[in-house]
């Protein structure tokens, strides 16, 4: 069952934010599947979920 509420999701800028990374980067994140997301057409959608994950790996936290 979907708990998530749609606020959890943020964009690719967003990500670019979290992250202070370029959206090259973050492309290539999001295209390798380290970090969980998915696309509606051409708009990624990533959950904040996913990133706090992909932080955890990353950091080894």
């Amino acid at each position: 069952m979907f708990h998530e509420d749609i606020s959890d999701l943020i964009t690719v800028d967003e990500l670019c934010e979290w992250l202070a990374i370029g959206k090259n980067a973050a492309y290539t994140l999001l295209n390798s599947g380290k970090i969980k997301a998915f696309r509606i057409g051409r708009i990624w959608k990533i959950s904040k979920a996913a990133v706090v994950e992909y932080i955890r790996q990353e950091s080894m936290l």
